[in-house]
């Protein structure tokens, strides 16, 4: 087909009284790999959702090459989903779970053998076919998961944190998954609130934040945007920064990278070398441990496409004075 496979147009989504997804657009080429990414509650799930016609959108159009997921049933057949959640019977060995799947997926009977073998090969899940999903490591249940969806020959994958919850080995293994489903032509739109991750999977990322794309665009082209010259800093401190602290980092540049506030990331210059900077805001009561100097990567760009997102609602938050007449 000539044009993109996925195509999201001016999408806004409520559910349980709440907008989690404003005004998003964003687009899929057949054979492409995107990634979203974001913090949870971004709204990633819900617009994987969408694609893969378990939801409507409140306002805006979603399709999949040319038709409406939600709507046309024949449409959601081609597309393979796999939800964050183990969607699998413990009991039934492997290939009895290929075969369920394969079934709901509207795979004829007399090619029900043929899918399973080739959903086994591509997963790399073959040693294990026989063996009863409930016994299962947690890595090996999640490239079944993967595998369930494949039972159709999707030419759309659709993957909600794939990597959720397992060690090295594990992810490394389903890593290979995805890169046998690229090297066969299948799109994937992965959603993962790992830069490292998407970095190793995807060609082009959008970022989500509080239900609005932030950035999107080609990972290499996006990349090339960090100013050369401009090393990210990130400082860990010896506990979570104050108000006053907080209020320092932020007009340094710096950004929370982590939940627990204590660490904290910026590529903007400082005119300091890391001993200087270390030493500055020491004297000005940050409880700085260190200060690394790392090259900017993909979470550099997410947080600076955030910075001036978080300074507009920080200004419009914030109480103004009323002036009197004298």
């Amino acid at each position: 087909m000539t044009g993109p496979l996925v195509q999201i147009a001016g999408v806004s989504l409520d559910l349980g009284g709440r907008r989690v997804l404003e005004q998003v657009d964003i687009g899929l080429d057949p054979a492409e790999t995107l990634a979203l990414l974001g913090p949870n509650g971004a709204g990633k799930s819900s617009l994987m959702r969408l694609v893969a016609g378990r939801l409507a959108p409140g306002a805006g159009t979603v399709r999949v090459a040319g038709a409406d997921p939600y709507r046309e049933g024949g449409v959601r057949r081609g597309i393979g989903w796999v939800p964050q959640e183990i969607a699998l019977y413990p009991r039934l060995t492997v290939a009895e779970n290929l075969g369920i799947f394969g079934q709901l997926a509207g795979v004829r009977r007399r090619d029900r053998r043929g899918a399973v073998a080739v959903a086994l090969e591509m997963a790399d899940i073959g040693d294990v076919a026989q063996s009863p999903v409930g016994t299962l490591s947690g890595g090996y249940r999640r490239r079944v998961n993967i595998a369930a969806s494949l039972m159709n020959r999707p030419g759309l994958v659709l993957l909600d944190e794939p990597t959720s919850g397992v060690d090295l080995a594990a992810r490394a293994a389903i890593h290979a998954v995805l890169d046998r489903l690229k090297a066969a032509g299948t799109a994937i739109l992965i959603a993962t609130h790992d830069f490292a991750e998407a970095e190793r999977l995807a060609s082009r990322v959008a970022f989500l934040a509080r239900g609005r794309i932030v950035r999107a665009g080609l990972l290499a082209d996006l990349l090339a945007q960090l100013r050369v010259g401009a090393p990210e800093r990130e400082l860990s401190l010896t506990r979570p920064a104050d108000g006053n602290a907080e209020a320092l980092l932020r007009r340094a540049g710096f950004a929370p990278a982590e939940p627990d506030g204590l660490v904290w990331r910026s590529i903007e210059r400082s005119g300091l070398d890391g001993a200087a900077l270390l030493g500055a805001l020491r004297a000005q009561g940050v409880p700085v441990a260190e200060v690394r100097v790392r090259t900017p990567r993909l979470e550099a760009l997410y947080l600076d496409a955030l910075r001036p997102r978080e300074v507009a609602e920080r200004e419009a938050s914030a109480p103004r004075r009323v002036g009197t007449a004298g």
